[in-house]
């Protein structure tokens, strides 16, 4: 498929070439960047650190996509559903943007994929891991910089049977982010010939959780798998070590679990495993270039929020290139954000037929207040797509 993708986008491109050099060169207004991502509100760091990371990307191309100067236009989604579809709007018809980067919350995905598929906007999500933006409802348009719950759940399965876990329970908030995640795992360790004894659902977004604990001692299984994020999973790590679990019964979870969160867990999630695409301590020079950079522009450590807008941007900077700059021919735009193929901080990144990002999951352990990598949990690990009908 990708060679016959290949074919495709050269013909374009040649085409493109013959029809529109000197219109591209001619082109000197600025590239509109239009950001829909909450800047107020629960998910204000997510937000600030999308933005930072996309715009050191694109500073580190001399401020410029294919030549042409850059316009940023912000707009705070607020993490709000209700309001996507207006705020969309607003940007591709009032504002007139060329790309539309966001969202993060996944409820607002589906308010700005409505828009999309009318308008037929660029949209990349840098953030959102709804899984049927990029199955059920993919479309040409729309990208994806950065996962599904599927993709960082699916492959814990497999760890935690191979380290002689046999009755895992699970638990997680209950609502749909949680419930796909929790899905992810279950379908890897049942496979392995694991057990779930016990699937545990907290209304969202209680984080009393003493009397899950309880049940959980009580059941005493070998692991437990669990999804929480934010405040709510430090609220579950604290207690879980409080409660005397984490000695005898492992503790492990998809990334977002402590992403973002370690130094409030006050040395609570010392030991904690989670599979995740990216970790702050990847030893690579692409990570380690990345590290630097961004400490430097923002007095600050990246997180895999910051390396989701920053592979965002070095996705634009390189798809622009290859069109010489054009943002009129959308069809060669596209062509060429599916060819893209980053040497990313994360390792090496590139796109399926869907537009999800192929890549590394990594077994992080939380150690000395950091995620150190374990090991690689799944190799340009491809998400399930068979809903998909571009």
């Amino acid at each position: 498929m990708k060679n016959l993708k290949k074919t495709a986008l050269a013909t374009v491109l040649g085409t493109a070439t013959l029809m529109s050099a000197s219109v591209a060169m001619a082109d000197s207004h600025p590239v509109k960047v239009g950001l829909m991502l909450p800047y107020s509100g629960t998910y204000t760091a997510l937000g600030e650190a999308i933005t930072n990371g996309l715009k050191l990307a694109i500073e580190q191309n001399g401020g410029q996509l294919g030549g042409r100067d850059v316009e940023y236009v912000q707009l705070d989604s607020e993490a709000n559903p209700s309001k996507a579809p207006q705020n969309m709007s607003r940007l591709v018809k009032g504002d007139g943007v060329d790309f539309v980067i966001g969202p993060v919350h996944s409820g607002v995905a589906m308010g700005m994929l409505r828009v999309a598929k009318q308008s037929g906007a660029i949209t990349i999500i840098p953030n959102a891991g709804l899984e049927a933006a990029t199955n059920q409802l993919c479309m040409p348009n729309v990208f994806r910089t950065s996962f599904s719950m599927w993709q960082n759940s699916f492959p814990m399965g497999k760890v935690a049977y191979d380290r002689g876990h046999r009755e895992v329970v699970t638990i997680t908030w209950d609502y749909a982010g949680g419930k796909e995640d929790v899905a992810g795992f279950k379908e890897a360790f049942e496979a392995q010939g694991g057990e779930i004894v016990e699937e545990i659902l907290v209304p969202f977004p209680s984080t009393e959780f003493q009397s899950y604990l309880t049940q959980i001692a009580s059941i005493a299984p070998d692991a437990v798998y669990t999804f929480f994020a934010g405040g709510g999973g430090v609220s579950f790590v604290r207690d879980y070590a409080a409660a005397g679990l984490k000695e005898s019964i492992p503790l492990m979870g998809s990334g977002f679990l402590t992403e973002g969160n370690i130094a409030a867990m006050d040395g609570a999630g010392e030991g904690v495993l989670t599979t995740m695409h990216y970790a702050e301590t990847l030893d690579s020079e692409e990570n380690r270039a990345f590290v630097s950079a961004y400490q430097d522009a923002y007095g600050e450590a990246p997180d895999t929020y910051s390396v989701q807008g920053y592979d965002t941007g070095a996705m634009l900077v390189q798809a622009l290139a290859a069109v010489g700059g054009n943002t009129e021919d959308r069809d060669a735009l596209i062509a060429a954000l599916a060819e893209v193929e980053l040497e990313s901080p994360r390792g090496l990144m590139s796109f399926s037929d869907s537009h999800h990002p192929i890549q590394n999951v990594y077994l992080r352990e939380i150690r000395d207040g950091k995620h150190e990598v374990v090991g690689v949990a799944a190799e340009q690990l491809e998400v399930p797509d068979d809903a998909c009908q571009m």
